[in-house]
């Protein structure tokens, strides 16, 4: 299992105090959004009856139920979200910084993913019957199963998914970007996906609500879930969010997978080190 990333050693932001108007807008947008997703969940697993036999891996329906679903989540914390850039057409996969829990939601919202996920996340309660059914890729980091890590691979792109990992291995506080780690680069060099493989690079830029601390969405160290979800249920006026989609980058035009890690965390930095203070 990744280790938390601890923080850069600053007192991390407290955690505001809910107010009673806060604690109607945890009941209201939390049924909203359970709701939401118990519906989306009912409806996937239904159609998932007659989406599997007939189109085996490939997911022509539900993407967009989970896609929908994501949306609604933001609509209902009052999140704004904007996208800058082109998502990619090529076959590949996509990679992002990881800064909160609601990367999920945020990056579901706009493109039709399929999250790579440590198999630690198979026996998680409730989050794993979520994952399993929005068809995430469950990998063990582990070198001597590279060879079946690269036929999933295969199987899933071959398929028309696109697969997104988060290669810092652990999230963040939102302001910055950690160096990825290269090792599920290396079955991307494997024969039978390198030729053919792309990887879009995408950065995902939170800004924090008007008056709170620049880290607002961020979780990381030792953040709680629960406290983390309240105060985002809690907040008016709400933050935004910014997906911004780099150019994507063809592994054949790298000879190992460093050098093309390298180059995807340059893409994925870039716009924090120009993006303007909070």
């Amino acid at each position: 299992m990744s280790q938390a990333w601890p923080g850069d050693g600053t007192p991390l932001p407290e955690t505001p105090k809910v107010s009673p108007l806060g604690w109607l807008r945890v009941a209201l947008r939390g049924a909203v959004i359970l709701v939401t997703i118990l519906t989306g969940l009912v409806l996937m697993l239904f159609l998932r009856l007659a989406e599997r036999p007939l189109f085996a891996p490939a997911r022509p329906v539900t993407p967009w139920i989970t896609q929908g679903v994501c949306s609604v989540t933001l609509w209902a914390l009052g999140i704004r979200l904007t996208v800058t850039g082109d998502q990619m057409r090529e076959n590949g996969a996509v990679v992002a910084n990881h800064a909160s829990w609601l990367d999920i939601f945020v990056l579901n919202a706009r493109k039709r993913i399929y999250f790579v996920s440590k198999d630690e996340v198979a026996g998680w309660p409730g989050i794993s019957w979520l994952a399993k059914a929005t068809g995430t890729v469950f990998i063990r980091r582990d070198r001597r199963e590279a060879g079946a890590q690269v036929e999933v691979f295969r199987r899933r792109l071959g398929a028309g998914h696109k697969l997104l990992f988060f290669p810092e291995g652990t999230s963040t506080d939102s302001r910055r970007v950690l160096p990825f780690k290269t090792t599920l680069f290396a079955a991307f060099f494997d024969p039978a996906l390198h030729e053919t493989m792309h990887i879009q690079p995408v950065t995902v830029l939170y800004r924090a609500p008007k008056g709170q601390d620049a880290r607002f969405f961020g979780w990381y160290a030792n953040m709680e879930l629960g406290p983390s979800l309240l105060k985002v249920l809690a907040q008016a006026p709400q933050g935004s969010v910014e997906l911004v989609y780099h150019p994507p980058l063809r592994v054949a035009d790298y000879d190992d997978r460093k050098r093309l890690a390298k180059s995807l965390e340059e893409a994925v930095r870039a716009p924090m080190l120009t993006a303007p203070a909070d």
